[in-house]
């Protein structure tokens, strides 16, 4: 497995994904400078990690989206290849047209960094298979805009499509939006594109793998793209 990492100006959670994705899937990840037209050969997997890149300036991800690499992403990801946008990342994905819809400031207009119950959509995607469908996590956030908004439409697509991944939910697994930390339409933490091999989300999994320092509820994402890209 080949994972690559693309860093822009501001992006700072690439080493830790960096670490989630070598220690838990064993994988081979090159970090990939913005400016670069081309991913590396082989590669399986590509990462675009949480921070702020440009300094949030104008959109949150609205000018990494025109970055020169992206072109290449999408090609990645056409070709039908595992994309994973994590916070900024995700941000990224739907600026760059890879997702639908927009995150926006959260609902109480404060950053919010703190861990949230997230449950589990489906367990039959490349990045959900180590989890159960309905599963409830313990997964942190870190954000300002996390607020998920689309319109009406497209909304109705993602629920009846079955793309959205996780949801923002209560101890006791319900979806509550006054409740969750963003205020994003149906709870919506992550969304998939139509093909199911791009993902963003706006909780951290690579924060939590590792049982020296917490739950390690995030393990399974990261295992589920190990076991899948092994079996192709």
């Amino acid at each position: 497995m080949k994972s690559a990492v693309i860093v822009f100006p501001g992006t700072n959670r690439e080493r830790d994904i960096q670490r989630a994705l070598s220690l838990v899937s064993h994988s081979k990840v090159v970090p990939v400078w913005h400016a670069e037209t081309d991913l590396p050969s082989n590669t399986d997997l590509v990462v675009l990690a949480g921070g702020f890149s440009y300094g949030d300036y104008l959109r949150c991800g609205a000018i990494a989206a025109r970055a020169k690499i992206m072109d290449s992403v999408r090609a990645h990801a056409e070709r039908g290849g595992l994309v994973l946008g994590i916070c900024n990342g995700f941000q990224i994905l739907c600026e760059a047209g890879l997702l639908p819809g927009v995150l926006v400031r959260n609902a109480k207009l404060r950053f919010v960094c703190r861990e949230v119950n997230l449950r589990v959509e489906r367990a039959d995607t490349p990045f959900t298979k180590a989890y159960r469908k309905g599963e409830l996590l313990r997964i942190p956030v870190a954000h300002g805009e996390g607020n998920y908004t689309a319109d009406e439409e497209t909304i109705r697509r993602l629920e009846s499509e079955g793309r959205v991944a996780f949801r923002y939910a209560r101890s006791d697994g319900e979806i509550d939006e006054t409740d969750g930390p963003n205020g994003a339409i149906n709870g919506i933490a992550g969304i998939y594109s139509e093909s199911h091999n791009v993902l963003g989300m706006m909780p951290h999994p690579e924060n939590y793998i590792e049982p020296e320092i917490g739950p390690i509820d995030g393990r399974g994402l990261f295992e589920s793209l190990a076991a899948a890209l092994k079996a192709a």
